[in-house]
């Protein structure tokens, strides 16, 4: 994908965050979704301007989070295709703390190779491309390159990620084996972000999420030269199963 592609990405995905904040800064309605999770009309809109936008500068078939279910059984006979998820953090929205995003990934047979990750909230851009490496980018001003930093010899010194909205038991377990560690808490694929801009040492997410919840932000923490891996077997995370559902995994 060329330059200019990517840049047009990259401004679609703040257009998206555009059209959010229109909702956020007001009341919005909330609905429910079938697995009874808050859908606001800020999904909506923003699934609209990407998969539109998308299909305008690009060849690459589009898969939303808010994708019919005909779509995310067309998407397993797709190579190449776009993985969105208009609005990830969505109960962050709605509690109005400002930790969702925008969430932009091109998967390549199975494997994220560039995403976009933007906070509108925040004003803050996360770009990666695996051939090219990874950059952040805060209110607008120069961006700065980021990269994983070297891990800590004493595990006492690692700084972990954890989620605000989610403390399973067996978070709560993989950081006892990490004793006087430093959790910090984050919203959404931010939480990933973290690890690729050496903010963080690790983010075990040992609970449910879905493709479109981490394929941008995976892109950039490879860029960034980290890593995303199976909680079990070791091997980086996988996309275009038959199942959407993620299995637990580390970010490294």
């Amino acid at each position: 994908m060329e330059a200019t592609n990517k840049q047009a990405i990259i401004d679609l995905a703040i257009q998206a965050g555009n059209a959010i904040m229109e909702i956020y800064q007001k009341d919005f309605a909330v609905y429910d979704k079938s697995d009874s999770s808050p859908l606001t009309e800020a999904d909506l809109a923003a699934h609209h301007l990407l998969v539109e936008g998308l299909e305008r500068l690009t060849e690459y078939p589009v898969l939303s989070e808010e994708s019919s279910e005909e779509i995310k059984q067309e998407r397993l006979n797709w190579d190449e295709y776009w993985l969105i998820d208009p609005l990830d953090g969505t109960k962050e929205f709605v509690k109005k703390n400002g930790e969702f995003t925008v969430n932009i990934a091109l998967i390549q047979q199975g494997k994220p190779t560039f995403g976009v990750v933007y906070a509108p909230a925040l004003e803050t851009l996360y770009v990666g491309d695996i051939k090219q490496g990874a950059y952040k980018q805060e209110n607008g001003k120069a961006a700065q390159s980021i990269t994983v930093r070297t891990k800590p010899t004493q595990k006492s010194d690692f700084v972990i990620v954890g989620s605000r909205s989610h403390q399973s038991d067996e978070f709560k377990a993989f950081i006892a084996d990490y004793p006087g560690a430093d959790i910090v808490s984050m919203g959404s694929s931010l939480k990933l972000c973290l690890v690729a801009e050496g903010k963080a040492d690790i983010y075990p997410r040992l609970g449910l999420t879905c493709e479109w919840d981490t394929a941008a932000a995976h892109a950039v923490v490879e860029a960034a030269g980290g890593q995303v891996l199976h909680a079990e077997t070791g091997q980086p995370l996988q996309y275009n199963k038959e199942d959407l559902l993620n299995p637990f995994f580390i970010v490294k």
